[in-house]
């Protein structure tokens, strides 16, 4: 009986160990927010403290890395972006995985690139910080006649 007890109780405070290390909800989303507000005021150093130095992004014009991010940062003109629909889930107490919606209002290079974009960015702890490793964006195609 000692021994169910011994796990019991150790089982117990290893799932209170995961749920105080994983960030909740809203935390996770304001560091999205930060992440996409650093980028539209073209702030590359507060980017970086938010990105992975091994980050990796894969979109419709190709795969991306933290130094392509940082040159494409200088090619936007972004006006506004607004997320909703904003999700995450965790089964890992060092990463955590967001869905969310953006609509977007600026030009990339000269085109513009105003649409609905689907996102997905995964977060890992690193030396006790909160770090994009990991995103991807697409944007919503409307059917015909829509």
């Amino acid at each position: 009986m000692k021994k169910y007890i011994a796990y019991t109780v150790t089982a117990l405070i290893a799932s209170i160990g995961v749920s105080i290390a994983a960030p909740d909800k809203a935390a996770i989303e304001a560091k999205e927010r930060a992440a996409w507000q650093t980028f539209k005021d073209k702030k590359a150093d507060d980017f970086k403290k938010l990105v992975s130095a091994d980050f990796r992004g894969v979109y419709a014009e190709g795969i991306s890395n933290l130094q392509k991010e940082l040159d494409d940062m200088k090619k936007w003109d972004m006006k506004s972006f607004a997320i909703s629909d904003y999700d995450s889930f965790s089964d890992e107490p060092d990463v955590i995985v967001t869905t969310y919606t953006v609509k977007l209002e600026g030009t990339y290079d000269g085109k513009d690139m105003t649409g609905t974009y689907n996102c997905g960015t995964v977060w890992k702890t690193e030396k006790g910080a909160w770090m994009a490793i990991f995103h991807t964006n697409t944007k919503e195609e409307k059917p015909a006649g829509q």
